[in-house]
């Protein structure tokens, strides 16, 4: 008998519900955490949805379009992509910690193009004081990022090319900051269309 699994927009409606039990009104920051194959961004994706169509203001970001430029990473080892891969004081400084201050100082939701390898031209976002910040990306638990998350979720996914700087680097990263422990929630992401909720005790 196959084993029942509540529908995809269950799962996401509980969780978008237990998120906005906590947090009902004000500025809210949700990141989702996982390594290069978990499928963050997507699952990201669907929980946006779920919040819009609850009424609830949203905005979607991606650490990846915080990389730093190829010629400043150098050449790539997985210390050198965990440690230097991102740039985490442009994250911080033009949409993270504006986003936070729920004033209304602008905020930016893209600062490089990774696949022209340049700087964007920023696009400043403004947001009411009720609003919702969405953010995916590997290494968002790490410790210099880990308190600004009002809620994290670890995302677990498909297998990672083991022959990867960027899946080296998660390796690195689950052995220095523990990521799955500080989450606030896990999501078994391996089945999109049958995402589930998993608790720190299981496997």
């Amino acid at each position: 008998m196959a084993r029942w699994q509540p529908a995809k927009k269950d799962v996401l409606d509980a969780l978008a519900q237990e998120i906005l039990h906590n947090y009902s009104s004000g500025r809210v920051i949700i990141a989702l955490d996982g390594d290069v194959s978990s499928g963050a961004a997507g699952l990201a994706d669907d929980l946006a949805s779920t919040f819009t169509d609850g009424g609830r203001k949203v905005f979607r970001a991606s650490l990846a379009n915080f990389h730093r430029s190829r010629a400043e990473r150098g050449t790539e080892t997985a210390a050198a992509y965990y440690e230097g891969a991102y740039d985490y004081s442009l994250f911080r400084r033009v949409l993270i910690d504006p986003f936070r201050s729920a004033g209304s100082t602008g905020f930016v939701l893209s600062g490089y193009d990774e696949a022209r390898d340049t700087a964007v031209q920023p696009k400043w976002q403004s947001a009411g004081p009720d609003a919702t910040l969405i953010v995916d990306g590997q290494f968002l638990n790490r410790p210099e990022l880990a308190g600004l998350w009002n809620y994290s979720i670890w995302v677990v996914g498909g297998e990672s090319a083991s022959s990867s700087i960027a899946s080296e680097a998660d390796e690195l990263y689950l052995r220095q900051a523990a990521p799955r422990a500080k989450a606030t929630g896990i999501m078994d992401y391996r089945d999109p269309e049958r995402p589930r909720r998993q608790f720190a005790d299981s496997c």
